[in-house]
């Protein structure tokens, strides 16, 4: 099986080139950069090039597209200057690939997130929740991305996933990290409520997905229960001590929950409810991801800080 996979330069593209590999599958990478570090034939590719989608695609011939390449910078795509390139990514790209996976007739798997939904109430999203209220340019254009997939794609997988953390990149986890090592206090908001996604564990499930014709939308994150950031920064400090890193012990750091309010606004607007159902997976065979009490364990040892 021949897989294409966007945006390889990233955390989860990176690692689903690598578990691409693992199988013994053949995986060509893209992304916009000059140069990647992955382990397979690389292709420098403007998504937002339709011509240039069309060509690539066609002369690769895979038999599956993995579409992780997104604009992610959260609060930035909402800055006047960069909302038409947001949306020339994140939707227009996606048509794009989405246009030549259809002339090809081959499998696209789109990767979304919650951002698609209003972020409200406690009740997790069910994946094919059609209610869709984007607070933010980047939802917004998310969905538009989900849309064109949907509309123009047969054998499509739409997978939407929160919280992510990978090697191969900036994340919540290498964040806290870092201002744990700077600050002996820190605020942390304790309203937004979701579960991480450890790239390595979600990699392995897409690969699974694609090897089948089970198409349709799917919400994906580790396991292990719903947590609020501030809770998940507590884990991260408790599991950084017990790897030996003492400056991150309670005598020394001290963090308080606040509530998104009084953190201050953000120029995005941050969902509070980032509850996804994952029951779908199961119900189709498919086998859920490790704890991200799990998932972080092995993160820490991973990564040096």
């Amino acid at each position: 099986m021949k897989v294409f996979v966007t945006g390889v330069c990233g955390q989860l593209g990176y690692d689903t080139v690598n578990e691409l590999n693992k199988r013994g599958f053949t995986a060509v990478g893209s992304d916009i950069l000059s140069e990647s570090a992955c382990a397979c034939e690389y292709i420098q590719l403007d998504i937002t090039d339709k011509d240039a989608v069309e060509k690539v695609l066609a002369e690769s011939k895979p038999d599956a597209v993995i579409h992780c390449a997104a604009w992610t910078a959260v609060d930035a795509a909402e800055d006047e200057e960069n909302q038409d390139k947001v949306r020339k990514v994140n939707a227009v790209g996606t048509e794009n690939i989405a246009l030549a996976c259809k002339a090809l007739d081959i499998k696209m798997m789109y990767i979304s997130t919650d951002y698609v939904f209003d972020g409200q109430g406690e009740e997790p999203w069910q994946p094919d929740c059609k209610d869709y209220a984007p607070l933010s340019v980047y939802g917004q254009t998310k969905l538009e991305g989900e849309l064109a997939v949907a509309d123009n794609v047969e054998k499509h997988f739409i997978v939407r996933i929160a919280w992510v953390f990978g090697k191969n990149g900036n994340n919540f986890i290498k964040t806290m990290l870092n201002v744990g090592k700077k600050y002996d206090k820190l605020t942390v908001v304790c309203d937004q409520i979701g579960t991480p996604t450890y790239t390595y564990d979600l990699a392995r499930l897409l690969v699974d997905m694609i090897e089948t014709d089970k198409y349709g939308y799917y919400h994906a994150t580790n396991e292990g229960g719903f947590i609020s950031w501030y809770e998940f920064a507590k884990e991260i400090f408790a599991q950084a001590v017990e790897c030996g890193h003492t400056e991150y012990n309670v005598e020394r750091l001290e963090v308080k929950p606040v509530t998104t309010e009084e953190y201050g606004v953000s120029k995005a607007a941050r969902p509070f409810n980032s509850r996804l159902d994952k029951s779908k997976l199961v119900e189709n065979g498919f086998k859920p991801l490790p704890t991200w009490q799990d998932a972080l364990a092995r993160y820490l040892k991973e990564i040096e800080f």
